[in-house]
């Protein structure tokens, strides 16, 4: 019998990732409209909406539905703010905030998820987002600064080119520390080089390029 696609994304907004305590409307309705099942390589569109992070090429995952409902929910995005994604994959994440954001300019280092990720967008009928192929940490420079900043990527230390990028007001999602036991946190550009920090939760995702700690011999 053919998948309900329909029922079961529904059914991982509310079996899922409402009850991890993501209760913001605006989330909720973009995680039940943004169809997850066309952001996944053919062979997981029936495990689209499992808790799990699904591998999408060249050793990254796609993040579980659960921490994309919390990465959404909070940077708090409205209308009016202009977003970083630093690390496209397959574009999903950049559809749901494209849909609650201005605009969204996406890099990541991989070319093949930067085309990928422009067709899929552009069937999904998604329109304010810009791809660039870049690597972050040594090999981008934006142009002007965000209002929110999101890194799907891990990082041992927050690159500190990436606060630089981040508006008085604007927010940073990104996951920091040891695998495999990192925290997200959410760094808020308090004004004249403040930052405040909050942790989120625990995570563990794959390193982003040159962001990875020093490997330590031991002997």
């Amino acid at each position: 019998m053919a998948m309900n696609f329909e029922q079961a994304r529904q059914n991982m907004v509310e079996n899922q990732v409402r009850p991890w305590e993501v209760l913001d409307a605006d989330v909720l309705d973009t995680l039940k409209t943004v169809r997850r099942e066309d952001f996944v390589a053919s062979e997981h569109r029936n495990v689209a909406f499992a808790d799990l992070t699904l591998p999408i090429g060249h050793g990254e995952v796609m993040m579980k539905p659960v921490i994309e409902g919390r990465v959404l929910q909070a940077l708090a995005l409205t209308k009016a703010d202009d977003v970083l994604e630093i690390g496209t994959g397959t574009g999903y994440l950049t559809a749901c905030m494209a849909r609650l954001a201005n605009k969204v300019t996406s890099i990541d280092m991989h070319a093949d998820f930067v085309d990928a990720a422009r067709q899929r967008l552009a069937a999904a009928g998604v329109t304010n987002v810009a791809l660039e192929t870049a690597e972050a940490v040594n090999g981008y420079t934006p142009t002007g600064v965000f209002d929110a900043v999101v890194v799907t990527g891990a990082v041992h230390s927050v690159p500190e080119k990436f606060v630089r990028w981040l508006k008085p007001g604007g927010r940073m999602f990104v996951v920091r520390g040891d695998s495999p036991a990192q925290t997200a946190v959410l760094l808020t550009h308090e004004g004249e080089g403040r930052y405040r920090e909050e942790s989120l939760l625990e995570t563990d995702l794959p390193y982003l390029a040159h962001a990875a700690p020093v490997k330590r011999f031991v002997l």
